[in-house]
């Protein structure tokens, strides 16, 4: 009797080869099935791009923002009511703008992520900080009706980019951007309300640079980021701010308030040595200014704002 080869296969069967079989007194070889062709790759996935298209900021469109923090009617606008309500208030004030604009204009968010504390709270750094999970009803609703979002930081003691790592998660969704407000960044011994903070540009060009490596990395598109400011003392060394990454739209919020004349010199005084490639942002105040500028004002000022927040 012949015994099987080892494995069950019979003698003269090669294993992915040709087998060979008799029919009657003719040989017939036998081929295997071919291998399957491969699948085709999948499509390339599309980039990520801006609310409006495209995925740089500026020149394509102009922003109007809601700015407070959530649930806290007395920070601003935007915490005057909830999420939706927000969506469709911002909506409502970026249309005011349509008709003294070249550009489409943008409804947007700017929320106060990290809160100046008079209390020094139990890290002591007189800076109240929101989860994630706070803000997830804001930044969601934004998200889904077309809203940019921008997170504000007010770090009391802490520094500008060890908060804004924090909000790593918001900042690699396409649509949020980040503002850094250097009147509540506080030098040790500083209180808020007593001084006015600071920050130099050595701290904002190293949050921007990790900014800019965060939205290379993930192909995102470009984001704004605001830098507040009002007195020539709150941003040391400003020339040296860099706004060279093409990650990111550098614009600088003149946050005067008060009467018209006092905003205008505000404003001219503030681009004096303004870097090349910061953008102008303008804020309207509810109570403090006597009186709010309309949309028609706001647009008419030279030159017009590229953002513009209601607080």
């Amino acid at each position: 009797m012949r015994r099987a080869a080892p494995g069950g296969l019979r003698p003269g069967h090669r294993p992915g080869g040709c087998g060979h079989a008799r029919r009657g007194r003719e040989l017939v070889v036998v081929r295997p099935f071919p291998d399957p062709s491969p699948l085709p790759p999948p499509p390339p996935e599309e980039p990520a791009e801006l609310i409006g298209g495209g995925t740089e900021v500026f020149p394509g469109r102009r922003m109007v923002a809601l700015y407070g923090h959530p649930g806290t009617p007395g920070l601003g606008a935007l915490g005057e009511q909830g999420p939706r309500e927000s969506v469709t208030r911002a909506k409502e004030l970026a249309a005011q703008y349509e008709p003294f604009s070249e550009e489409p204009v943008v409804p947007a968010f700017e929320i106060i992520a990290t809160t100046a504390s008079a209390e020094p709270g139990e890290d002591g750094d007189h800076s109240r900080e929101s989860t994630v999970e706070d803000l997830r009803p804001y930044v969601d609703a934004a998200a889904e009706h077309d809203v940019y979002v921008v997170l504000d930081l007010q770090p009391g003691h802490q520094d500008f980019l060890s908060q804004a790592q924090q909000y790593e998660e918001l900042l690699r969704l396409p649509n949020v951007g980040l503002a850094l407000d250097p009147e509540w960044r506080l030098a040790p011994g500083q209180v808020h309300m007593v001084q006015i903070g600071s920050v130099d540009a050595a701290e904002i060009n190293a949050t921007t640079a990790w900014l800019a490596d965060l939205t290379a990395r993930h192909d995102l598109p470009q984001k704004v980021v605001l830098l507040h400011q009002f007195a020539d003392s709150m941003i040391t060394d400003r020339h040296l701010v860099d706004a060279s990454r093409p990650e990111l739209a550098l614009v600088l919020h003149a946050d005067g308030h008060g009467t018209p004349d006092l905003k205008m010199g505000t404003w001219a005084r503030l681009q004096q040595g303004l870097p090349p490639g910061i953008r102008m942002a303008w804020k309207n105040f509810y109570d403090e200014d006597t009186p709010t500028f309309t949309p028609e004002q706001t647009f008419a000022i030279e030159p017009r704002p590229w953002f513009v927040s209601y607080q």
